[in-house]
């Protein structure tokens, strides 16, 4: 796999390429609790709306998306403001390259310097691949819900970990968009030294 990767912020002409990899996972497994592929228009709103305030990142390989994440926010009351969920999604053929490692490990980064302080994740359960993959990445198990979901026949449990992305402290800072960060030198760095995670063979 000597080929040439980025990962860089999604773009309205992603769409149709994002959703290739995730209506798979809607489809054939419970990694997703959606039953129902959404059209391109709708999902292309649920981007959109997302980079007015998160990163939305994907991975390309030789100009082929290959792989995505995201940040969304946690919960509707204000309070919440400083913390966030993360997903990602990586087409079948990548996996075990670190495509979703270096893209978690951007979106952490990218996440620190908008002022952010909590990631979640909130994983089906079982899934010893994801547990050993959110655990490796400093995120902690802290509880199970049971039989919140049901599909492809049966109920599952959810598992949701926890990350503290910086210190707290007793006033935080205002959240910066991604706009607010996007054009800063830092913010490159932080993509350039992500995509060196992942593993060319």
């Amino acid at each position: 796999m000597n080929s040439k990767f980025t990962i860089r912020l999604a773009e309205p002409g992603d769409c149709e390429a994002i959703l290739d990899i995730y209506k798979d996972y809607i489809i054939g497994t419970a990694i997703t609790f959606e039953t129902e592929i959404p059209s391109v228009a709708e999902f292309s709103q649920r981007i959109s709306k997302i980079l007015k305030c998160f990163p939305w990142l994907v991975c390309e390989n030789d100009g082929h998306i290959i792989g995505y994440a995201y940040a969304s926010k946690h919960r509707e009351r204000a309070a919440y403001a400083w913390s966030v969920d993360f997903s990602v999604y990586i087409a079948p053929k990548y996996h075990r390259c670190r495509i979703a490692t270096a893209l978690y490990t951007c979106l952490i980064e990218i996440l620190k310097l908008q002022g952010y302080q909590t990631a979640c994740a909130a994983v089906t359960y079982p899934n010893e691949k994801s547990e050993a993959f959110h655990s490796f990445l400093e995120f902690k198990s802290i509880g199970v819900f049971e039989n919140v979901g049901y599909k492809l026949g049966k109920w599952w449990d959810v598992q949701w970990f926890q990350r503290h992305l910086s210190e707290f402290s007793e006033a935080p800072k205002a959240i910066l968009s991604i706009d607010d960060v996007k054009e800063s030198k830092c913010f490159d760095k932080i993509l350039k030294n992500s995509v060196s995670i992942i593993k060319r063979s």
